[in-house]
Parts: structure tokens; sequence; C-alpha cells
């Protein structure tokens, strides 16, 4: 025969005795059998399973047919063999008729996967999915049997597609069916139970909803006895239903309203670990995902979860504790050692992989993968976990699940548990492929050697607290002050080591509301060393912690944060150098705590990481109001972590601005969508009908400061003869109400604007100026495309088309989008745009030097020879030449004056210098924003001016000033350059009014 394996890869027979006779009984079966077990093929097939698993080779020779047609067509087609009759399973089939059905798929499926890893034709993550779904085709067929039961009895209606299509039967019938576990994550062991949650909707389907419970329990009840009973057959899977809601207290089913309230008043952190791979296997499936939907924000939260760590490790303390007689040892050991919750184990790279899901899950839906291997390979992709961490776990892992199969493959018995003998050693050695029990017993020791490391690290290393870190001694139980706690205070650098001390005694004694908790004062007085040395380090450690007293003022409860802060030491480093250096982001901070996470989010170079997660998250979001929260959570935390970046100087002004803008885009592209479907609920839509976002200004040069506004136009289109909104009533709801389409795309403007600038209790996403459409603040708030291409061909001003070349789409469908950027670029190349350009452009500086004064001597935008006018420079020089020369057309000013001096219309030496201002204006002034604010005293106080003459040395380290009045100089150089600049390319603005 031609075997669809290679016999030599298979392992020896450990028990050659045992083997000889499984070939033997084999053969007894008849002519075709024999000549099977005489081959190559089948003789190493039968010595591999008979010498090592008495279970399996009693399957082989009751299955002897399948086993024959699995060696010659391969294991995929042996499962897809077995599965197959379940699907067609006959509405009038009795009840012991569709066990016996059960049964037999469940041996074929059980010998054709155990067959494809024994022999190496299936990879772990192929064998657990395809016993997975032998268990989801057997529950579904069981469920629909059971439905068709209840339906016949007269207490559930059924489609009538359902009498004859299996698969059709569990829709809108009320039950779901979850599977938990690792049947949810599709990693079914091979002699493992199945975790099931039973659900129902009382409304759905049962014909009174006061006796739905009854008939739900009852199906419950008859499934579990269908798959688990014991016949001549066998049986399917064992079943645990212990994962529902309290199982102490309620039901098997559980009505999808009594879950739901449950998890969102009393659901554990253990239940959220186990919802991240529940999903529904069978019976009303949608059903079932919008049930998972419903209860997504308890499972992943909005805030970084570091408190779960504790709580989860608590439970594999317990393991220890009461299963270590059972092999569940907290020491690693071979003999009688438990592969899954023992030292080392399966249960700690889970545990491991669960809670940083839990913890970073909730702000990156790419994180929530259900399998432990691609939740690892997420992780580590992503930061969040060490690499070599994720790669040794991920080797374990896959190492102790094979080892965890052949165990169970020997007795078909649902064990975890190494042999107690040596002998027994040896076989699943034998199993495994090994040589020798001693090279078996090295590898398995390494690998949970590895794990426990690793998961060490994680659980059980507790924050660097030594004395010597406090240089000295903390004590804060009383109410008077303790002279050694004052003499370290003082010696940390701390001004009044006094007040400090009263400061963080009411922290101790609950006086804030961040530590009323017992909890929250447990982990504060593990972290307060290292808190107030990592405060001491500041130029004015009082001022920076009495910052930190105002956000522990402002929080609702203190345990999240602090262990946030315990369990990332850097974090506390960095919380204490931004409360201790930029005022205003400290009292950003103190009024917006979430923020804080923004800080450990960067903390590993990733700055930007929430423009990547923000769409995946509003793409989750279940309404538009979840939407709009997230998205403001997420721009809060973004703009905390650039905001960080750029006053440490990870970040120079370039990478910020993009990332800021990038952040809008992300936030903008994603509400939009949701606020339309909502919109179009109410309203219908427009044929045709689409809207485009269109921003100019800094978010449209992708040169956002800090707290910059959004500069927006909203341009809409739809087909031609459109006059109305239509569209079709749903189930439920009203039907839509039709309005004329002006008034449609006026009325989703103001939704739109509303949905950005309206606050919430993570404050608001962005300040909205519209004062750049057409008209101005006179004209409509949404115009169409064909009166936005009017505007701009007979009635734009110049100031208008200057603003016009920094205008971009960031949220449109791709018809409008090409149709908006070709309106945009036939405004900027019309021939009297340039005709216009100069004299006009000119004109307008003189009047905003009359009306417009800078404020202080610190203000680069407006005063002479500053941003503005670098502005200015470009986008009139673009007016004056895109005709001739398209390629100097740019949004990103600097880009502009680049491709400018390309095409020779501005010196080397201008761009140069155009280019330098630029940047050190927009970084000035956006270090002042995060600083101080508005300044308008001459001097900077020291430790802003070392935060700018830093930030200068980054820019351009040969010109870098060594002092505030060398700052102040190349303040004073860069002004006249760009002025001289100014005269030269566009003229001299008149001087009357203007301040110097």
């Amino acid at each position: 025969m031609t075997a669809s394996f290679a016999p030599e890869r298979l392992p020896r027979p450990f028990d050659p005795a045992a083997a000889a006779m499984a070939r033997e009984e084999f053969a007894e079966r008849g002519a075709a059998e024999r000549d099977f077990a005489a081959s190559a093929a089948g003789r190493a097939l039968l010595d591999a399973l008979g010498g090592h698993s008495p279970y399996l080779a009693d399957l082989a020779i009751r299955e002897s047919a399948a086993l024959m047609l699995l060696a010659e067509r391969g294991a995929d087609d042996a499962m897809a063999r077995a599965l197959d009759p379940l699907t067609r399973i006959d509405p009038e089939t009795p009840r012991a008729a569709v066990a016996t059905v059960l049964r037999q798929a469940k041996r074929q499926g059980a010998l054709a996967a155990a067959v494809a890893d024994i022999t190496g034709q299936w990879t772990l993550d192929h064998v657990t999915g395809a016993l997975s779904d032998l268990a989801e085709a057997a529950i579904d067929a069981a469920c629909a049997h059971l439905l068709r039961d209840a339906a016949a009895r007269g207490e559930i209606r059924l489609s009538g597609a359902a009498r004859t299509e299996p698969r059709l039967v569990g829709r809108n019938s009320g039950l779901v069916v979850l599977g938990m576990g690792k049947l949810g994550g599709r990693e079914l062991n091979y002699s493992s139970d199945v975790d099931l949650m039973v659900l129902y909707d009382p409304m759905a389907a049962a014909y009174h909803a006061d006796r739905a419970g009854a008939v739900y329990v009852r199906i419950a009840r008859d499934l579990v006895r269908l798959l688990e009973e014991r016949t001549a057959d066998g049986y399917v899977f064992r079943t645990d239903l212990r994962l529902r809601p309290d199982p102490a207290a309620t039901p098997l089913a559980v009505s999808m309203p009594t879950a739901i309230l449950y998890y969102e008043s009393m659901g554990q952190n253990w239940e959220r670990a186990a919802m991240i791979k529940a999903r529904p296997v069978a019976a009303d499936r949608a059903a079932g995902d919008a049930f998972l939907r419903e209860i997504r924000p308890f499972v992943w939260r909005r805030h970084l979860d570091f408190a779960a760590v504790a709580d989860i490790h608590s439970i594999k303390r317990q393991i220890h504790a009461h299963k270590g007689a059972k092999g569940a040892h907290d020491t690693v050991q071979v003999e009688g050692h438990d592969v899954k919750l023992g030292r080392g184990g399966i249960r700690e790279i889970e545990f491991t992989a669960q809670v940083l899901q839990l913890i970073w899950g909730g702000r990156d839906p790419g994180l929530r993968d259900p399998t432990t291997l691609g939740a690892l390979s997420a992780l580590a992709s992503a930061g969040k976990i060490d690499r070599r961490a994720a790669a040794d776990l991920a080797d374990a892992y896959v190492f102790l699940r094979n080892l965890e199969h052949r165990l169970q493959m020997v007795a078909d018995h649902q064990t975890h548990r190494m042999p107690e003998d040596a002998v027994g050693i040896a076989r699943i050695a034998s199993f495994l492929g090994f040589p020798d029990a001693d090279a078996f017993r090295a590898a398995f020791t390494a690998h949970l050697r590895r794990v426990e490391r690793h998961y060490g690290r994680m659980f059980e290393a507790e924050p660097t607290l030594a004395s010597e870190e406090a240089h000295g001694s903390l004590v804060f139980t009383g109410v008077e002050d303790d002279p050694a706690t004052i003499a370290t205070l003082r010696a940390m650098g701390y001004g009044n080591p006094s007040g400090v001390a009263a400061m963080v005694r009411g922290w101790h004694h609950g006086h804030t509301r961040a530590t009323r908790s017992e909890r929250a004062r447990e982990l504060l007085t593990a972290l307060m060393p290292s808190l107030l040395a990592a405060f001491g380090k500041q130029r004015n450690p009082d001022t920076a912690l009495a910052r930190l007293d105002s956000v522990f003022g402002r929080l609702a409860a203190g345990v999240q944060v602090l262990s946030l802060l315990a369990r990332n030491p850097a974090l506390l480093e960095r919380l204490a150098s931004i409360l201790g250096a930029a005022p205003q982001l400290a009292d950003h901070l103190a009024r917006h705590t979430a923020a804080l996470e923004g800080l450990l989010v960067g903390a590993g170079g990733t700055i930007g990481n929430a423009a990547t997660t923000l769409p995946a998250q509003l793409k989750d979001a279940r309404h538009v109001e979840e939407a709009m929260e997230a998205a403001r959570r997420l721009v809060l935390e973004g703009q905390f972590e650039i905001d960080a970046a750029t006053m440490e100087g990870a970040i120079d002004v370039d990478a910020a601005g993009e990332a800021r803008s990038n952040l809008a885009d992300a936030a903008i592209a994603g509400l939009l969508p949701h606020i339309e479907g909502e919109f179009a609920r109410r309203y219908g839509k427009v044929k045709g009908g689409a809207l485009a976002v269109v921003a100019l200004g800094k978010l449209g040069g992708r040169e956002m400061l800090p707290g910059s506004d959004l500069d927006l136009i909203l341009i809409y289109d739809h087909a031609a003869g459109a006059e109305a909104s239509e569209g079709k009533a749903k189930r439920g709801e009203p039907p839509p109400r039709s309005i004329p389409v002006t008034q449609y795309f006026t009325r989703l403007a103001h939704q739109i604007i509303g949905g950005i600038t309206a606050p919430g209790a993570e404050g608001k996403l962005y300040e909205i100026d519209m004062r750049l459409r057409p008209s101005g603040s006179k004209g409509p708030v949404a115009v169409s495309l064909s009166g936005f291409q009017r505007y701009h061909a007979e009635e734009a001003w110049t100031w208008e088309r200057m603003a016009l070349t920094r205008a971009r789409v960031v949220a449109a469908p791709p018809g409008l989008r090409r149709k908006v950027q070709a309106a945009i670029r036939a405004g900027l190349l019309r021939p009297d745009a340039a005709a216009k350009a100069i004299p006009d452009a000119v004109s307008m500086r003189a009047r905003m030097l009359r009306d417009l004064p800078p404020d202080g001597p610190w203000d680069v935008k407006l005063g002479r020879g500053g941003l503005v006018e670098v502005e200015f420079i470009a986008q009139t020089l673009q007016l004056v030449h895109a005709r001739q020369h398209p390629g100097v057309l740019a949004t990103t000013t600097n880009v502009a004056l680049a491709q400018l001096a390309a095409a020779g219309l501005l010196d080397a030496a201008e761009a140069e210098a155009l280019i330098g201002a630029e940047r050190l204006w927009r970084t000035v002034s956006g270090l002042l924003r995060l600083t101080v604010g508005r300044w308008r005293e001459p001097q900077l106080p020291d430790s802003i001016a070392a935060t700018l003459i830093n930030a200068c040395r980054r820019l351009d380290p040969a010109s870098a000033p060594a002092d505030q009045a060398a700052l102040r100089a190349l303040i004073a150089r860069r002004s006249n350059e760009v002025r001289a600049v100014f005269e030269r390319r566009l003229g001299r603005p008149d001087a009357q009014g203007e301040t110097t």
C-alpha cells in the first residue's frame, strides 16, 4: 500500500509483545486487515499504537476500515469522513440512534487525530483544531436533535427550514451554547472534557416565557446525558458546565439577561480570563455572538488592569496549596508531576498570556487572540512581552501539549500527570520519539524551568523596595513627625519634609480618594520608598509631590493606578519627571487621570500606538456612544503619551506633529461610520450620497501642536436627481424620516461636529474651527462638492486659497476622496490665484501685525519673522508657481519649502533657513504650551529654559544655545532670517502698528 505518512518516522514500540498482539487481533478482522498488518506501513503504525497505547490499539481494531483508509488517504480525508454523518442526521432519527452516530464520529475522529499526531501529518494547532471541530460538530448535532424534540413537545417554535436542515435548527431557537476553555480556543485536548456554557433567551422561541427556564434546563441536562453517557459504543465527550455564572446558585441553563447582569455587577477576574476563549459552538450562534458583544466591556476593560495580576496569580497559589499531593507541585519534578497545573506547566503559560491580554487587550483588540500561541505571538509583536520569553513559552507550550496528548492517549484518561515510576516515564519518552528516558527528562525539566522563570518574573517578582533606596527610615503610622523620617526626607531632597510627611500620612490614613480602600493602602505602603525616591530626584520635589497629591485627589479609586505603578517601576520615574517639569501636563493629568496609561504605552518606544489601535477599538464598539467614549479615552491617552515623549526628548517636533495628526485622523475616520450609521437609522440615506472630512491648518499639514484645534471642511456629494433621503424600517423600530438632501447633510455635519466636540467622562476629543469653509462662519456647515468647486472658481479669497494648500482629505469613501482631491487641486491651479497671491499675502500680513500683535516676547507664531511668516512664504509661493511647477504643492510646510528649493524657486540657503526656523518655532511653541502656557515675561523659569535648550540641541547641535541669553539670541537671529526672505520674495509689510 502507499502510505500517507513516513513509516520510519513513527516511534518504535515500547512494549513489543503488546504491539504483536495488537497486530494479530487486527489481522483477524479480515483479509484486507491481514494484508495491511503485513505491510511495512501498517506494521509500523500498529506497532506504534499497540506498543504504547492499549486504548488506541483497541480503537484501531474496532475501526479497522477507517484506519486503513486513513493510512492510505491521509488524516484530513479521514476526519472529514468522520464528521460527515453528523451533518446528515435525519430529523426523525430516535435518540438512541443519534447517540450511536455521535459516538461513532467520536471514535473515528479521535483515531484520525491520534494517527495524524503520532505520524507527524498534523502540527499541534491542527490536531487541537480538528478535535475542537469534532466536538463542535457533535454538540451542534446533539442540540439540533434536542431542539426538534422540544418543538415536537410543543415547548418551543422552530422555523420551517429547521425541519430539514440541521445547521438551521438553532437559528432563533433561543438556545445558545458557548464553548469555553480549550474548546472555545480551538485547543481541545485529545481526552479533554468540553467546557460549555448554556444560555437562553426567554423571549425568543418558547411559547411561554415564564416557563422557558424549565425548557432550556431540560435541554441542557439532556445534552450532557447525550454526550457523556457511556454505552456499548463508548461516549462522546465529558462535559463541564461549571464555568457558567455563579454555578453554585444557578441552573444548568442561564438566561442571557441574568448572565449579563451577573457579569456587569459581580464578575471576577478569573471569569474575565475564561471569557477570552468563549465562542458560540452550537444552536443560535448569532445570539451567542450578540451576548459576547454585550459583555465585552466586562472582559476587556477600558483601562490597563494590572490589579488583575495578583488576582490571577492567587488562583495558581490555591492550585499548589490544594492539589499539590495530586501532582500540582510548586517545584519542578518529573515523576508524578502535573504537566498542566504543576510548576512550569501549561497553566503558567496560559496565565501569562491571559493576564497580559486582560491588561492590554482592552485598548488593543489585536491582542484578543483566543489561542495561547496566537496570543503569545501577538503580545510579542506589540512589545507587551519580551520576544525571547514569548518564544520560550511557545516552545514549552507545544512540547507540554504534545506530552499531555501522549499521556491521555495511553488509556483515554483525562490526565495531566506524569507516571510515578521509571517504566512509565520510559514509555512516555518512547511514545514521544525520544531515544531514551534521560533525554526526555532533560528536555522536560528544561522547558519547565524556563516557564517557571518567565512566570516568576511576571507574577512573583516584587518591585524593588529596598530600604537603602530611601536612604534611611520612612515611618508614617503616627500623627506626629518621626524624626528619622524627617531626616530621611530632607536627605532625599525635600525642602519641607514635615509638610511632605503630613501629606503622605494623609494618604495612608485614607484622606484622599485614591487610598480609601485597604488594598490601595497596602499597595501604597509597598510603593512608598520608590515613590519618594523618584520624586526626590526632581528639581522641586515638594511641588512635584503636591501635584501627585492633586492626581490622587481626583481618582475615583486608587487600586488600578497604584497597581500600575507597582508593576512598572519605570513608569513611576516617568511620572515623577513629568509632574516635576511640566505644570501644564501635571494639571492635565490631575483633570484626566486616565491619561496616565499613555505614559506606560509609550514607554517601550511605541509612540503613537493609540492611533494604531484606535480604528480597531472603534470598529469593535457596539454603538455610537461607546465609540465616542473609546475615542475620547484613546485620544486623551495618546496625546499625553506624545506630549510626555516630547518633553523628554524621545521624539522631535516633526515626529510629534505627525503622531498627533495620525491620532486625529484615526479618531475622525473611526467615528465617522458610527455617526453616519446612527444618523441613517433615523433619516435613511441619500441615493449615492457620501460625505468627506477635509483637514486644513496644522492637522492638514500633519504639524499639530499640543492643544491644536481642528480646522475642518465637510463636503458632500450625491447622485444626480436625489432630492431627499429614504430608507426601510427595521423590525421593532420606527421607519426612517425622509428629509431634503441639503438638510440631511447639514444635520449630519452637525452630528459629526457634536461627536468630536461633545464632552464626556474623559473630556472631549478636540475643538473644531470651521471658519475656513467656503463663505466662512456665514456659510453652510456642510458644502456640496459642486458648491465647493464653484466657490473656489468664482469667489474664494487669496487667504482661503492659501489655506487650501494644506487641505487634506482625512475621511471619505474612495470615490468621493478622489473627486474632492481633484477639486482642491483645481482651486490651487487657477490663474487668478497666482496673480493676486503676493500682494494679498503682504497686505494680510500687515493687517495681522496691526490687529494681532504678538502676545509677549516668546510668541514665536505672530511675532516679526515668526511661524506665520514662514507659512505665508510657503503658501504664497505655491500659489504663484503651482501651474508651472505642480510638484511644489505639499500640505506640510517643510516639504513645500524643500520642493520650492528643488524647483529653483527658493535659494537653498533660504529654504534651509526657513525650514530651520519653522522647526524651531514649533518646538518653542509646543514646549511652552506643555510647561507654562502663555509666558509674557522676558525671562523664562530656569527649568523651562533648560528644557528648551535641550530641545534646540537635538534640533541642531551645531547652533545650540548654551544658556537662556543665547536662546533669545538664536530666536532673534532666526526671526531676522525669516523676515529677510519674506521681504525678498514677497515684499515688505506695511510697518504701521508693527511690533518688533
